[in-house]
């Protein structure tokens, strides 16, 4: 039987993704624009169809729309193929008033979508990671295994092991597991995750929150067994560690977890890199989106340093540095950005709008002249002025303006918002 047939994938849409806001005000977690281009679902999907798995779900539940509108726009496939991706939206039955209570009870709730379709597998996947991944290699070794479930597994360090549920592993399985564990135990969940990653000081294995399950397996746990449990991390997972067969896939690539907006601003900033971890331009590994059929992008008089620039856009800047440009920006004369990650804009501005708007003493979308921005996430379809200073760091407390955020010396400035010309953050 080829892959395609033996599983499906269900992906996790995530909460409300508060600790993501405001990029999350108005959109879900999987619909974030990341890279200058791309959304986050983009990830987990291109990581299935580069592993011939073309059968996936997408379960969402807040602010699904621009999700749902971007997946309708972007994956379609032949009309004499068995491929899809499809969004399954929260919704409120006879027999189940409720909201998704968590993600065993997301995949629960939608088992009566999902049943139709045959595998032997499911991959269940969150919509919020950055990494790239062959999961036919887990498939593969989930079978040698003779697994029940399997779970994907990297080595952290130290530092970063509490963020994480860790485990401990021998011969290939699962003895033990803990959510989350506090610093003074951890000298007792040290593992042995080879020459390599020991040299590196990451002696933990963490889950990555990717499991197969042997489908028969899934359906009891959720139904019968364990009808009861809302998270699959801190429930259905470590209590099935002493009954089944729960096997540990180790991955050693890159991976990053984009739960907050310091996880989130870094993981953009370092993809300009002379030689980013996550390869962009990996001819096995694409990362597929939205074909929007935009003109190249337009420089002129710029210094650039370090700088992805995504299709549509015009910079006449002074120097752009260590900085993502997302899809049809715009930055005027004389403007410095440094270490930031610019979004881009949803549509362009025609000359009309744009003379309307000065007449109107608004600033024209995207960034006006003279400007200077360091440390920020501009989001979609913002209007700067000219002379605007924006200078994010450590300096800058937390707080949250009508006009923007800041979360860990990161300035955010909203979505849609209206900076005036020599407003100073």
């Amino acid at each position: 039987m080829s892959i395609s047939k033996e599983i499906l994938a269900v992906i996790l849409g995530g909460g409300a993704g508060t600790r993501l806001y405001p990029l999350t005000a108005s959109r879900s977690k999987p619909a974030v624009p990341i890279a200058g281009k791309y959304r986050l679902v983009d990830i987990p999907i291109s990581n299935c169809m580069n592993s011939n798995i073309n059968r996936m779900f997408v379960l969402t539940q807040f602010n699904s729309a621009s999700l749902n509108r971007h997946i309708k726009n972007t994956y379609h496939f032949s009309a004499f193929s068995a491929a899809f991706v499809d969004i399954l939206a929260a919704e409120q039955t006879p027999d189940n008033p409720t909201w998704f209570q968590g993600t065993a009870d997301a995949v629960r709730q939608s088992l009566r979508h999902i049943t139709p379709f045959e595998s032997e597998y499911v991959l269940i996947l969150s919509g919020d990671q950055l990494y790239q991944m062959d999961f036919s290699e887990m498939l593969e070794n989930h079978k040698k295994c003779g697994a029940d479930i399997s779970i994907a597994t990297i080595p952290v360090a130290e530092r970063e092991a509490p963020e994480f549920g860790i485990l401990k592993a021998a011969d290939g399985f699962i003895t033990s597991f803990v959510e989350k564990p506090k610093k003074d135990i951890l000298s007792e969940w040290i593992s042995d995750t080879g020459d390599e990653m020991r040299h590196q000081g990451r002696n933990y294995l963490a889950s990555m929150g990717i499991y197969i399950f042997n489908r028969k397996l899934l359906f009891d746990l959720l139904e019968n067994e364990k009808k009861d449990a809302t998270d699959f991390g801190k429930e259905i997972i470590p209590e099935s560690i002493h009954k089944y067969k729960v096997c540990s896939y180790q991955y050693d690539g890159y991976w990053t977890d984009i739960g907050n907006i310091y996880s989130f601003f870094e993981a953009n900033i370092s993809l300009t890199k002379d030689i980013p971890e996550f390869n962009l331009f990996d001819n096995k590994n694409a990362i597929y989106t939205r074909a929007r059929m935009l003109p190249p992008a337009k420089i002129s008089g710029s210094t650039l340093e370090k700088t992805v620039i995504a299709e549509g856009s015009i910079i006449n800047a002074s120097r752009v540095e260590n900085t993502v440009v997302g899809i049809r920006s715009r930055i005027g004369n004389g403007t410095t950005v440094v270490n930031s990650y610019l979004m881009g804009n949803d549509y362009f501005e025609t000359i009309q709008d744009m003379n309307l708007a000065r007449q109107n003493g608004q600033p024209i979308l995207g960034i006006g002249d003279r400007c200077y921005i360091k440390n920020a996430i501009v989001d979609k379809n913002v209007r700067i002025g000219d002379d605007v200073r924006i200078n994010g760091g450590s300096h800058l407390e937390n707080c949250d303006h009508a006009l923007y955020t800041v979360k860990d010396g990161i300035v955010v400035v909203k979505k849609g918002a209206v900076i005036p010309n020599g407003f100073v953050i």
